[in-house]
């Protein structure tokens, strides 16, 4: 899979947690990166309007590296590289 024609990161991996409320977006990313080897990519959409920032605080505390969160219309799409 790639994004890369949208300039957004490729993707090994989607999530999609529409609909979920924090903190299980969270918890679904965390069992999705654990499968994932290190250096690939997860990309996560969500549309709790709280799960940019927890986003944001789950990579600065477990590592893995947030590379993009793009805001659409009604949902997030948060890009996670597995450390």
């Amino acid at each position: 899979m790639s994004g890369s024609d949208t300039g957004l990161p490729a993707f090994e991996l989607e999530v999609d947690a529409s609909g979920l409320s924090c903190p299980l977006p969270i918890l679904r990313a965390k069992k999705a990166l654990a499968q994932l080897a290190s250096g690939q990519v997860l990309r996560v959409i969500t549309t709790d309007p709280k799960a940019e920032r927890d986003f944001q605080a789950f990579c600065q505390q477990s590592g893995n590296a947030l590379l993009a969160q793009v805001a659409q219309a009604d949902r997030i799409e948060h890009y996670l590289r597995r450390r």
